[in-house]
């Protein structure tokens, strides 16, 4: 007797729940995936369809209609899940062989990470008032993000003692415990001055950010900070931390620094992970060009 796919899928899943204990919200998502291809299949098919019915010529066809309204991300995710299903029972004796195995992945969409332009980015590091509670505060970490790019848990490990006013720079621990020296830009340098007049504590191992029960800030307080000035300017969407990050990092390119000094700046290991920031405007690049290149401007066209 022939056992229903859905048995198979219910077997699996109780498989996933028991052995491997994934979250729900995984667990979900796998039932889901199975449930989709099931419905192909039974209409590839018809009702007699199991287990045996599959083969990576079935499972193409599968893939290939799901990609004219799917992300690629997301047909990636299921075909992980058809193949963790198949080999489920390959493992049990049900099948031979999984016929998903050499069925590869389709690359991922790169995305341009989301950056703010010079005027976005001005009015939002300026956007704390006076007169709001800790201003001076939010005004500080707002500027040190954009002036040095720095990543939300190497703002918010800065110790006093890491901070050299008078030469513009601060020692910042990145990723790995690999530490590197950023500058600060003069903007910045004028609100950290100003932030520091209000520490009680000016102890080199001191946490430089403080909240409001004066102790050292984390990443969710920095989050709070931007969610809190950008729900100000109508024109923004919903940022992150990270998005000055990305901002710094555009905004230095398309200034004309070279990309393994955004590197080194960013603590980035590789200069792949850096060259993401090489969406430059075509119209910086021909404004670069016909500075640079000798023959961009030739007379009688010669």
């Amino acid at each position: 007797m022939t056992i229903p796919l859905n048995q198979h899928i219910q077997e699996f899943a109780i498989y996933l729940q028991t052995e491997r204990d994934v979250s729900p919200h995984t667990l979900t998502a796998y039932r889901t995936d199975l449930a989709q291809l099931l419905a192909f299949a039974l209409r590839e098919k018809g009702e007699n369809v199991s287990v045996h019915s599959f083969d990576h010529l079935l499972l193409r066809r599968y893939l290939a209609g799901l990609a004219k309204d799917t992300k690629k991300s997301s047909i990636g995710r299921k075909l992980a899940t058809i193949r963790s299903f198949f080999r489920f029972l390959v493992r049990r004796g049900t099948l031979e062989k999984n016929p998903a195995e050499l069925i590869s992945t389709p690359k991922k969409e790169k995305r341009l990470p989301f950056h703010l332009d010079i005027d976005q980015a001005t009015t939002l590091v300026e956007s704390p008032e006076k007169e709001e509670k800790n201003a001076v505060r939010d005004r500080a970490v707002l500027e040190l993000l954009y002036s040095s790019g720095l990543r939300v848990s190497e703002l918010t490990s800065l110790n006093i003692g890491e901070l050299d006013l008078f030469a513009g720079m601060a020692r910042v621990m990145g990723k790995g415990g690999k530490e590197r020296i950023v500058p600060v830009g003069s903007r910045a340098l004028k609100a950290l001055k100003e932030y520091m007049e209000l520490h009680k504590n000016n102890a080199v191992n001191a946490p430089l950010f403080l909240n409001s029960r004066n102790e050292r800030i984390n990443r969710r307080t920095v989050a709070r900070i931007i969610d809190a000035h950008v729900i100000k300017i109508a024109a923004f969407k919903r940022i992150s931390p990270h998005t000055l990050r990305h901002t710094f990092a555009t905004h230095m390119l398309e200034g004309g620094a070279d990309l393994r000094a955004i590197q080194e700046l960013l603590g980035h290991a590789s200069l792949s992970t850096t060259q993401k920031y090489t969406h430059v405007s075509i119209d910086r690049l021909m404004e670069v060009y016909d500075k640079a290149h000798p023959k961009a401007h030739t007379k009688n066209g010669g």
